[in-house]
């Protein structure tokens, strides 16, 4: 099988939708030897920031001399992305064996066939014990509770943040959004969080009171050196050596402040020459963070942005967050099934419709700062197109 094929087949999962639970996932573990008992875990949740932590957190363990498994999604460029180890993404040769040998387990489950994301857990799972990873940074893909990634016991439970998002998956209140993410949390395993929404909080200091779980609060952040921009990164590099610290791995502070900065995550406020700024401000929550960011940062520039929105986020709301700090705005789709028209919105945040990224950069470049953003698959998009073909390692791009 090539690693084209092996994608392909892959993708092809997704036919069987989005569908939450452990049975199925549980039961394809067990075909795969149960990999997850082999591996020591770090297991993360959150509306936004669990991607920024996560990839603090495998950077300061690599520089410590641990042989460091990082699992995140989506992939912004290449699918090889989602499974790192020290930094490096698995082979494609390694994605299509993988793939080859897990097809087979595939058939007859009692509830229902593994989904696209289950598959692939199993295979970051399965990959990460061949390669003898010593901790498995590990970031769930929807809410916790359900997620596939939830049946591992970690080392450390991390939720960064809880805010409105997959309302229809996870709830419609804070509360009711908190106790999917607090799904993560098992009996008698430290728990690290920096939610301040008093609704959220109070659901997370419930159940770790009832599984028994020594709870820490990140209550301020931290102007550790982090080459992440924006002040919630401050929040995230807190949360991250509070996870660090509840996991009773024996780092100084000269340790952890070296990996720190060390640490690379694309697409979140990345500033490429131009300058252009890519980030995935997907939610509302994320939205008011890109656009604080935006005004510290530039604060007398004249910024366009570019913005596609998958339609099943609250576009609406983004729209709504953005647009002021634009002085132009062009609306594009996003390269999705799920994306929302650039008609929609228009009609929202009174941008100019374009037909693609390129049509909308060549008329955005102009302007002193451009900022691409409202999906991560239009800064995956975006990656590729300035000429970036791995985005788990730095490089230089190639702007048009």
């Amino acid at each position: 099988m090539t690693y084209a094929a092996a994608v392909d087949d892959l993708y092809g999962l997704r036919l069987h939708g989005q569908k939450l639970g452990l049975e199925t996932m549980r039961e394809l573990a067990r075909r795969l030897g149960d990999p997850q008992r082999d591996l020591q875990f770090l297991h993360i949740a959150g509306t936004n920031g669990k991607g920024s932590v996560a990839a603090m957190l495998a950077a300061v363990l690599q520089h410590a001399g641990y042989r460091t498994a990082l699992y995140t999604s989506p992939h912004l460029v290449s699918f090889c992305e989602r499974f790192q180890i020290n930094g490096q993404p698995i082979s494609e040769a390694d994605v299509a064996r993988w793939v080859e040998a897990i097809r087979p387990l595939l058939d007859d489950y009692p509830v229902r066939p593994p989904t696209f994301f289950e598959v692939v857990t199993g295979l970051a799972l399965a990959y990460f014990r061949e390669q003898r990873a010593d901790i498995v940074v590990w970031e769930t893909g929807l809410g916790g509770r359900l997620d596939a990634t939830n049946i591992v016991t970690p080392a450390v439970s991390v939720i960064t943040t809880i805010a409105l998002d997959h309302q229809q998956y996870l709830g419609s209140t804070l509360a009711q959004i908190a106790r999917e993410k607090a799904g993560i949390i098992k009996p008698g395993v430290p728990v690290v969080t920096a939610v301040r929404a008093a609704e959220a909080l109070a659901v997370i200091r419930q159940t770790c009171a009832a599984q028994g779980c020594r709870l820490t609060e990140v209550t301020a952040p931290l102007d550790w050196e982090v080459p992440l921009v924006g002040d919630h990164q401050r929040w995230n590099c807190a949360t991250a050596v509070a996870a660090l610290r509840a996991g009773g791995w024996s780092l100084t502070d000269e340790e952890i402040r070296a990996g720190l900065k060390q640490t690379y995550w694309p697409g979140r406020f990345q500033v490429l020459p131009g300058p252009v700024v890519l980030d995935g401000a997907h939610n509302p929550a994320a939205a008011e963070q890109l656009a604080a960011t935006l005004r510290a940062r530039f604060p007398s520039q004249k910024i366009a942005l570019i913005l596609g929105v998958l339609r099943d986020k609250d576009y609406r709301q983004v729209c709504r967050i953005l647009a002021p700090v634009a002085d132009r705005l062009f609306c594009v789709p996003v390269q999705n099934e799920r994306t929302s028209s650039p008609e929609e919105l228009a009609a929202v945040c009174g941008g100019t419709v374009c037909r693609g990224l390129p049509e909308a950069y060549a008329l955005a470049r102009s302007s002193d700062v451009v900022v691409i953003t409202g999906s991560l698959f239009l800064v995956g998009e975006a990656l590729q197109w300035f000429g970036v073909r791995e985005a788990s390692v730095p490089c230089e791009p190639r702007l048009q």
